[in-house]
């Protein structure tokens, strides 16, 4: 068995590391640090959850070690950009836990924080810079950082930097590094693009992938249930009581949305928050860190805040809506079964998010197991009215997708959740109910309306 002793890292780096609960090297630490250790540029293909924020910043930190001097005012070694800020906050933890009792410095620049304290904090330089690309751009135009003497580029989640549109400012950054350096791509899944980024930045990289792109970690227990919008609050507040005590993380297109499904969950008495771009960076860190305490059960956010949450505790993911993005639902789901645990997800589909399941399945290369109502029919899949970007599905949605006949039910039995009792698709509202099982004894009605809000 690997390793981190027999991998060759700096006695100091294995000194703090016997501080953590880092004791074997992951299949991807294991793969990749060899490499990046000699130098080479890579591509690590791995699904959330893995480790590959020590995957490269363990190697990164065993090179910057003895270098015995500071990189000098406003300058910096390596350079690690990340979507969101939540990632950048886990990266900047994670390393100066490997960092303690060095002269390693990391520093971490990102919007929704005072750039002020930013400068202020650079014209020391810094060892490693964590940064989101766009306040790195707002720094490097002030000429508050510079990257003339970066040997070092790190791309974490470059998927999700692709899904953002942060290309163009990738391409900016890039200019201003010195073509002599050591570049690091790393990501989840391996969408098309993804290799046109690692043609034009890594130089014959290795590339390294412990898990086939699009697969979801095998200790995911995932499921689909059919229902209407408007049942959706009542659904997942029936799986919440399923499980009190452990910890669960609903996903919502919106942010308009996640705030609403956070007061209406409150409302019937959980303890939740919600975090979304919206907000600041100071009320996103506030929720995270009640959340990773367990003061909070349920935790509702949008794909963007979402990205780089790594809290174990998270036993259930639920997606609220279905994402536009089907790479997303990797993501998504990844959220749970953190460091060899075991989690569910389940994804809740209205007639309208058929597409988005056809995508999804596409991907994963399977069929999810269908937990509770059935497939909608042709007709009411082509009724449901669809917001900008959602998929139309491509010939028949789903196998077997019109609903068989209702095998009778014994008097005063409930119908499946998202039928009439006469074994047809409801409708909904958009607004969550606020009482009754879903879909049971309620009148049919007329399709779900479009949702309020935009954007994640």
């Amino acid at each position: 068995m690997t390793t981190f002793q027999a991998l060759g890292l700096s006695p100091k780096l294995l000194t703090a590391l016997d501080k953590t609960n880092l004791k074997t090297p992951t299949p991807i630490q294991a793969q990749a640090i060899p490499h990046i250790m000699e130098g080479r540029d890579l591509m690590g293909l791995a699904q959330t959850g893995t480790g590959k924020t020590a995957a490269f910043g363990l190697p990164l930190l065993h090179r910057l070690l003895d270098i015995g001097h500071p990189p000098g005012p406003r300058n910096i070694r390596a350079l690690i950009l990340v979507p969101t800020r939540e990632l950048a906050t886990q990266i900047k933890d994670n390393l100066e836990t490997f960092t303690k009792g060095t002269a390693v410095r990391v520093l971490m620049v990102v919007g929704g924080a005072s750039i002020n304290k930013q400068t202020q904090a650079l014209t020391r330089g810094a060892d490693v810079l964590v940064a989101t690309p766009g306040r790195l751009i707002d720094l490097m135009e002030r000429g508050d950082v510079s990257l003339e003497k970066c040997g070092y580029l790190v791309l974490d989640e470059a998927d999700h930097m692709l899904d953002m549109g942060f290309i163009h400012s990738l391409r900016k950054i890039a200019k201003f590094i010195p073509q002599r350096r050591q570049t690091l791509l790393f990501s989840a899944t391996m969408p098309k693009d993804i290799e046109e980024i690692a043609e034009t930045y890594l130089r014959n990289p290795v590339k390294v992938q412990v898990s086939p792109p699009g697969k979801p970690a095998d200790k995911i227990t995932q499921g689909v249930h059919f229902i209407p919008n408007g049942d959706k609050a009542r659904l997942l507040e029936e799986y919440l009581k399923k499980h009190p005590g452990e910890q669960a993380l609903v996903f919502h297109r919106t942010k308009h949305g996640a705030d609403k499904l956070a007061k209406v969950l409150a409302g019937w008495g959980f303890r939740v928050g919600a975090i979304h771009g919206n907000r600041s960076q100071n009320q996103r860190d506030r929720i995270l860190a009640e959340f990773r305490a367990e003061e909070l059960d349920v935790l509702v956010a949008t794909d963007v805040a979402a990205r780089g949450i790594d809290i174990p505790t998270v036993r259930h993911v639920y997606n609220h809506d279905l994402p536009n993005v089907p790479e997303n639902y990797v993501h998504r789901i990844g959220r749970t079964a953190r460091a060899g645990a075991n989690g569910s997800s389940v994804s809740f589909c209205a007639p309208a998010e058929m597409g988005e399941l056809q995508a999804i399945e596409k991907l994963l290369k399977k069929t999810l197991p269908v937990l509770g109502g059935a497939p909608w029919a042709a007709e009411a899949v082509a009724a449901a009215p669809r917001k900008p970007g959602q998929k139309r599905p491509q010939g028949n949605p789903r196998q077997g997708s019109r609903p068989k006949a209702a095998a009778p039910r014994s008097q005063g039995e409930a119908a499946p959740a998202g039928q009439s009792r006469g074994g047809k698709p409801q409708g909904g509202t958009g607004k969550p109910r606020t009482g009754g099982a879903p879909g049971g004894g309620n009148a049919p009605r007329r399709g779900p309306q479009r949702p309020k809000g935009r954007g994640r």
